[in-house]
């Protein structure tokens, strides 16, 4: 059904984690996401072939196996991935109000938790950009409130975001907390989000997502540049 993301899905500490999500939610409805293994970044999506089917050489890019479907943001992948398949109303919502719940989580996953994860990991994980004090500590306050707005979610012991199985919703707001609990939601962090480490750890659990991320780490101490 899907192939291929270009390029290969990046580590599970890469902050967006959209192919990977994607490969999550493909393998709920039953197929499986191939992944380009010869892709260089700046070369491949930069050739005429690239450019023919994805015009501003945006990655991740999926096209789909018939060809007939070229796609780039990560979401827009996700979303597709999400509804193609037996699984779909339960993974992007049955009705208007349902989906639209959904896709609000999903926006939030990468606009308010992975928006402020990036730029500390771009600072102190990937060395991409220069250490900025002041912007660290406003980047990760600002997860900080975020994370926050997922602990009031789950209180009660919810397991899910939206309903009571597992949405979209979910498997695009855990794809990004798993990265912050390896550098940045740290043990004193989690102090107040204890809510939210049980989510994690619950849905790392789940087959598909376990094998398209892998086992949850949390650190003990943030990373910090400087």
């Amino acid at each position: 059904m899907h192939h291929p993301i270009l390029p290969p899905p990046p580590s599970p500490t890469t902050p967006t984690n959209p192919p990977r999500q994607a490969q999550a939610l493909a393998a709920m409805n039953g197929h499986t996401i191939e992944f380009a293994t010869d892709f260089q970044m700046g070369v491949t999506n930069r050739t005429p072939e690239f450019l023919s089917k994805f015009p501003l050489g945006k990655v991740p890019a999926f096209e789909s196996a018939d060809g007939d479907l070229h796609l780039t943001e990560g979401q827009a992948i996700a979303r597709y991935a999400a509804e193609s398949g037996p699984r779909a109303a339960q993974l992007v919502g049955g009705d208007a109000k349902t989906r639209a719940i959904i896709e609000q989580w999903s926006c939030f996953a990468e606009q308010e938790l992975a928006g402020n994860l990036l730029p500390p990991l771009l600072m102190c994980v990937f060395k991409m950009a220069p250490w900025d004090e002041a912007r660290y500590n406003q980047c990760v306050a600002n997860f900080e409130r975020a994370a926050k707005r997922v602990e009031l979610a789950l209180q009660g012991g919810r397991r899910f975001l939206v309903g009571e199985e597992i949405t979209m919703a979910d498997v695009m707001v855990v794809g990004v907390l798993q990265v912050a609990a390896r550098f940045v939601m740290d043990k004193e962090m989690i102090q107040g989000l204890k809510e939210v480490e049980r989510y994690v750890r619950e849905i790392m659990e789940v087959k598909e997502v376990k094998e398209a991320f892998g086992a949850p780490e949390f650190c003990e101490k943030r990373v910090r540049g400087g």
